[in-house]
């Protein structure tokens, strides 16, 4: 189906710009007027091939909604919203520019919802694999308080901090991943295809061959005639870890490794309190009741031990304790979080108090993760030249003999 490039005003005067698809031209522009819009400009927008792989390629991802789509409909909803467009205005507009087919079938779903009488927030949790709990939990504070334009700003940008969290940490894990996989494919090549040629020459001489050559030999031997096992192992240990984690033990001891196991540790450590901190602040800040917000920082943990914390949190609170109390005795959060978090409390900004630890420590995995990355990388590099130098020798081994058996077969 074609699609249809506008520029269009809403009745609040706000000028907007999109795309959207009809049969023809006239469709396209009744489709936005009946969305209450003027039509200013529209023309149709010619795909090139590189859109029309990426267009497929969306449509496969059938039950997928990224970050990314939710980030840019919660900022144009904010927009729209605060510039006095109708709430069911504004969703039929953003079903038209959304992008992702997925995205567009749920928006439109939520659009009928809400028209049906159901509220915002309600709508929303009948799609929870796009809306997560945090979304609606906060959804649902801004419709009571009649700010549901400033809450969905905090929201993305909520997001975008959390996608940015995110990207560090992915970008500090993707070199030595690159490295290490080319490690591995080049071993296998020497060790499937360069060494069988080394040991027919070898067995052309007819001498017995040290013992490092010999077994690197069986080994290629092995691997080139199990192959479809060497090719398994990855997934197969992939899929068994998945199982392992799906248990509540496995996830528990994963879980509670990754918090201390070295180097990586320390970096996830920060990163789950600075995930904790500007969750439960945004939550806070926005008139979510402490009970609930910790309840919805739980479920968005991301780790059983920090849920555990968090939930044994909420339980002091219940029984009229402190929020600083049992995150200090978790052993998880340092002394600084839980001091910092104590002060809030006494002084009333908790909110503004969560919002600067984890200021801080979005600034402390950029650190570590500079560090992290520069540590890496001679590591790697020693790993590989371990791997690939052993091989090496291992195969040479044999050469220092060659003169002294060459001479007596002379």
């Amino acid at each position: 189906m074609p699609l249809f490039s506008y520029k269009a005003k809403t009745a609040a005067g706000l000028v907007l710009e999109g795309s959207v698809d009809a049969e023809e031209k006239k469709l396209a522009v009744d489709k936005l007027r009946s969305q209450k819009l003027v039509v200013l400009e529209i023309s149709e927008k010619m795909e090139s091939p590189f859109d029309k792989v990426a267009a497929f390629i969306a449509a496969r991802r059938k039950g997928e909604v990224t970050s990314k789509d939710l980030v840019l409909f919660s900022r144009q909803l904010s927009t729209l919203v605060s510039a006095g467009v109708p709430i069911v205005q504004s969703l039929g507009i953003l079903e038209t520019q959304a992008e992702n087919p997925v995205f567009k079938e749920v928006v439109g779903a939520v659009k009928t919802d809400i028209e049906a009488g159901l509220s915002i927030s309600d709508a929303l949790k009948k799609h929870p694999d796009a809306f997560p709990d945090l979304y609606t939990s906060m959804v649902k504070a801004g419709e009571l308080g009649g700010i549901l334009d400033t809450i969905l700003e905090r929201l993305t940008a909520y997001m975008e901090s959390s996608e940015a969290l995110k990207a560090k940490v992915k970008s500090a894990m993707m070199y030595p991943a690159i490295v290490l996989s080319i490690c591995a494919i080049v071993t296998c090549f020497l060790m499937v295809f360069v060494i069988p040629t080394f040991k027919n020459i070898f067995a052309s001489f007819g001498a017995e061959l040290p013992l490092p050559t010999q077994i690197l030999i069986d080994v290629s031997d092995s691997m080139k005639k199990y192959w479809y096992v060497l090719l398994a192992l990855p997934w197969g240990g992939y899929k068994a870890f998945l199982a392992y984690y799906k248990t509540s033990s496995g996830r528990r001891v994963i879980d509670n490794y990754t918090l201390k196991a070295p180097i990586f540790g320390i970096i996830l450590k920060k990163v789950a309190v600075a995930r904790f901190t500007r969750t439960l602040g945004t939550l806070i800040k926005s008139g979510v009741p402490i009970m609930q917000a910790l309840e919805t920082v739980a479920q968005t943990a991301g780790n059983v031990v920090i849920a555990d914390a968090v939930l044994l949190t909420r339980e002091s609170i219940r029984e009229g304790g402190h929020l600083s109390d049992p995150l200090k005795k978790s052993g998880i959060f340092p002394n600084m979080v839980t001091s910092m978090i104590s002060v809030g409390e006494e002084t009333g900004a908790l909110d503004t108090m969560l919002s600067k630890i984890a200021d801080f420590y979005d600034q402390e995995v950029d650190t570590a993760v500079k560090g992290l990355t520069s540590l890496i990388e001679p590591i790697v590099i020693c790993v590989m030249g371990v791997v690939i130098g052993t091989i090496v020798v291992c195969m040479f081994m044999p050469m220092f003999g060659l003169g002294e058996l060459a001479g007596k077969q002379g």
